[in-house]
């Protein structure tokens, strides 16, 4: 599917601030881990600081937030180099295509463990799933554009 210029653009900005967004999330999550402060998570607003002691909380002794961080800068630098060397929009278009299937299918199985095996919500990890969803959805209508 081809679309005219200015919506290309418009859904590239879309990709651009959700990944710019979900961040500033994940940096935040991680400062919440690293700096050990359960007062950065919002009273009385699910049980963030249950979810970042849980042990699914890290992969390997890295905490998911930073994962999530690189995902969403790789994201991020995967649309700029598109924006500055159109050639490569397709492999980029594929690469992102298959980032935000991996953060989206993720994010399900984290969704999944704070639900039903930790027992407690993290609001800023539901930001994050929910703006990797939609980045997701994004890029099934992006991936379109190289089929």
């Amino acid at each position: 599917m081809k679309y005219n210029m200015k919506t290309k653009n418009k859904i590239i900005n879309v990709a651009l601030l959700l990944s710019i967004l979900g961040l500033i999330d994940a940096i935040y999550l991680a400062l919440i881990k690293f700096l050990n402060k359960p007062e950065m998570c919002l009273e009385g607003v699910g049980d963030c600081w249950s979810v970042n002691l849980s042990p699914y909380s890290s992969i390997y002794g890295i905490p998911v937030s930073v994962l999530g961080a690189l995902a969403y800068i790789t994201i991020i630098f995967l649309l700029l180099i598109e924006q500055k060397r159109p050639e490569f929009k397709d492999i980029i278009i594929k690469l992102t295509f298959g980032i935000t299937t991996i953060g989206f299918l993720f994010s399900l199985y984290l969704t999944y463990l704070e639900l039903y095996v930790i027992h407690a919500i993290c609001p800023f990890c539901v930001v994050s799933a929910i703006l990797m969803t939609i980045l997701f959805i994004v890029y099934i209508i992006r991936i379109k554009e190289v089929l």
